[in-house]
């Protein structure tokens, strides 16, 4: 059945000129405007009424499962295979060093032709890579070397599926429902990433990593038939884009033309560089610190997923999208990572973990959603391919420095490095995006809620 139609009060679009921009006097920093009343908790996941986004979400959820599967067990197994936590972190940029240098380029691929089509292509090359992984794995043959190819091959294909996967959901839904969308899908990824680690700890201990790669080969397999079955007709499609000289170009002027794209931008790079490296620095407290072992780095990785669950939850009733609150829980997901650097006992440690994963998907989904309802449709892809290049491409850059200093220095610091230059990155902007807006921190302790509120100066 076709969902209800949206009260003028649930309109999530901000409002765009002709020519795909926001007016010129339009204060950038204020709240655009989203969902202005409290929606009832029958509303937090609208998206899924849709039912070709119901199928989408069910095939997504099996396929983040087994790729946090996989990851967890790649991650163990170059650890045990070569005894570095550098090459863990060697292993992580070789996956992201692709999205570093062509993200542009497949946020092009994902305007001009059907996004549909290039995640079925991508999904099937996915899935044979993980067979090949689950072979060697099986069969006792498995090098270092075996697992830096397959990583980097799949980076390729990550360069085309995460900017078309990014577009398609507006395709599924339209844009009524598209920032609840995007929040379920970030739930989605993070209930995967809670049970994942979870299940990939526990083959490891039990039968090895190579069971874990042929469980993402067959999630891959099973994501292919969901898209297949998904009804045409019913599907937002919106023209390709033209093939034109200069459509790079284009997508980056139109990115740094607007405050709400390029600040997220920004932000979301400190965060990729130096805060999206965790799993190589938990490793190494798993390891080294605690001494866990697999099944410890397994379950700090699902206390991280646990928090960005629930964060990812908060997202879907966040009732207005701020550019300063998504730099605000940037700043927090760094605390956090600071703060957990700093606990005493593994208890305390997983408590920040918890934390850290809350405040790192209260960011994710606020930044995606911000650049997203701020660029049109015809450019959306390469707007898109430039934030997930940094985003993921940043993690290409950061996975070895952190393995590095945590192999070479220690754990704590590399932490510490971790949480603390996003924090006072986010604070920078912070002050940036106060003296532009004439901004003010106000208490109000009368206010229970709300004791502490950022007001304009104008207005105060």
């Amino acid at each position: 059945m076709a969902p209800p139609p949206p009260s003028p009060a649930t309109v999530t679009q901000p409002v765009i000129d002709s020519a795909g921009s926001a007016p010129p006097n339009e204060n950038q920093t204020q709240p655009l405007p989203v969902v202005s009343e409290r929606l009832p908790w029958r509303h937090t996941f609208i998206s899924l009424k849709v039912p070709n986004f119901r199928i989408f979400a069910i095939g997504h959820f099996i396929a983040v499962v087994a790729i946090w599967m996989q990851r967890i067990a790649q991650d163990w197994l170059v650890l045990e295979l070569s005894g570095s936590v550098t090459a863990v972190g060697i292993t992580v940029a070789l996956q992201f060093l692709p999205s570093l240098l062509l993200g542009p380029w497949g946020g092009m691929m994902a305007d001009r032709f059907a996004k549909r089509k290039i995640l079925i292509l991508c999904q099937a090359v996915a899935a044979v890579l993980a067979a090949a992984l689950a072979a060697l794995a099986l069969t006792g043959t498995i090098e270092v070397w075996h697992v830096y190819v397959i990583a980097l091959v799949l980076g390729l294909v990550t360069v085309l599926d995460q900017p078309a996967r990014q577009v398609f959901v507006n395709e599924l839904v339209g844009p009524t429902y598209l920032r609840n969308a995007i929040s379920v899908n970030s739930t989605t990824f993070q209930l995967g990433g809670l049970i994942g680690p979870a299940l990939a700890g526990w083959l490891l201990t039990a039968v090895g990593a190579g069971w874990a790669f042929a469980g993402n080969a067959f999630a891959c397999c099973s994501t292919v038939v969901m898209l297949l079955v998904l009804r045409k007709d019913q599907l937002f499609v919106n023209a390709p884009t033209p093939k034109s000289k200069g459509m790079l170009r284009e997508g980056l002027r139109y990115a740094l033309s607007k405050p709400t794209i390029y600040w997220p931008w920004l932000m979301a790079g400190f965060i990729a560089v130096f805060a999206m490296g965790l799993p190589v620095v938990l490793a190494a407290f798993a390891d080294h610190v605690f001494k866990v072992g697999a099944g410890g780095y397994g379950l700090l990785n699902a206390l991280v997923a646990l928090g960005a669950l629930s964060g990812a939850v908060a997202s879907t009733r966040r009732r207005q999208l701020r550019l300063r609150s998504v730099v605000f829980c940037a700043g927090m997901y760094g605390a956090m990572l600071c703060l957990a650097a700093l606990a005493p006992s593994l208890e305390l440690f997983g408590a920040a973990m918890v934390l850290s994963g809350f405040w790192c998907l209260m960011f994710l989904t606020g930044s995606n959603q911000l650049v997203q309802v701020s660029s049109n449709m015809g450019i959306r892809g390469r707007v898109m391919s430039l934030y997930i290049m940094v985003l993921i491409g940043g993690q290409a850059l950061g996975g070895p420095m952190l393995g590095w200093i945590a192999e070479h220095a220690d754990p704590h610091v590399a932490l510490l490095v971790s949480g603390g230059v996003p924090a006072l990155a986010a604070l920078t902007v912070a002050v940036v995006l106060a003296r532009k807006g004439s901004l003010r921190l106000q208490v109000e302790l009368k206010d229970r809620r709300r004791p502490l509120r950022i007001a304009s100066r104008a207005a105060a």
